[in-house]
């Protein structure tokens, strides 16, 4: 049977020699994993920009009940992003998002609400005037409340991390970014110092990995430290 459906792309890994396997996580349809045949021959060579990661697409698809592999009939953008293909820290934002929803849901999880914030955060990264230096704590404080394991309050963002890598003095600071950060997301500017603003993230990663029951270290750690300046 044939679904329209948006999706944003995760990641793909080359098969034989011009095809590509593609995860794609689709606004109705949940996390599929396709299978597209002579997307990497010369003839081609301009669809292959399609499968980016965090690219929108607008999809018509196959979808094959107990199928590991699913087709795609239609394809085209649903937005070209103007600065992320271009900007090495947006990209590595990009690729960010990925390890982060990659290692977040599984094959067929749909949540139409996660979607939409993904979407939107893209489109937040997309955009000149987004601090790149927030960007990553926002995106993990507010993906944690679409995935249905975020603490309701900022100190408990602190109190549930079974590590604590924050000395008495600096607590107060960093609930107080926290609290800003939930209440004005991607438009915080809120000051805090470099130093803080790691321990914070690398705080928030170990939350994710406490939850995840996921010990694998984070791929993309040492492009967010530079985006971190």
């Amino acid at each position: 049977m044939l679904y329209k459906t948006k999706g944003i792309v995760l990641s793909y890994i080359r098969y034989k020699e011009t095809s590509i396997i593609c995860k794609i996580f689709t606004r109705e349809l949940g996390l599929k994993t396709y299978l597209i045949n002579g997307v990497r021959s010369q003839k081609s060579k301009s669809k292959i920009a399609l499968y980016q990661p965090m690219t929108i697409l607008e999809m018509v698809v196959y979808n094959k009940e107990n199928s590991g592999l699913q087709r795609i009939s239609e394809v085209k953008i649903n937005r070209a992003n103007q600065l992320i293909p271009f900007d090495f820290k947006r990209t590595g934002l990009a690729l960010f998002m990925t390890e982060v929803i990659s290692r977040s849901i599984f094959e067929n999880y749909q949540n139409e609400n996660l979607y939409d914030f993904l979407e939107e955060s893209i489109g937040k990264l997309d955009k000149k005037e987004t601090s790149l230096g927030h960007f990553p704590l926002v995106f993990l404080i507010e993906n944690a409340k679409y995935l249905g394991f975020a603490p309701a309050t900022a100190s408990e963002f602190l109190s549930e991390n079974t590590g604590q890598p924050f000395t008495g003095d600096e607590i107060i600071t960093t609930e107080n970014f926290i609290q800003k950060l939930i209440e004005e997301k991607y438009s915080c500017q809120y000051k805090v110092n470099l130093f803080l603003r790691r321990k914070l993230l690398d705080h928030l990663l170990d939350f994710y990995i406490q939850q995840l029951e996921n010990n694998q270290s984070w791929k993309s750690m040492a492009i967010l430290r530079q985006v971190l300046d």
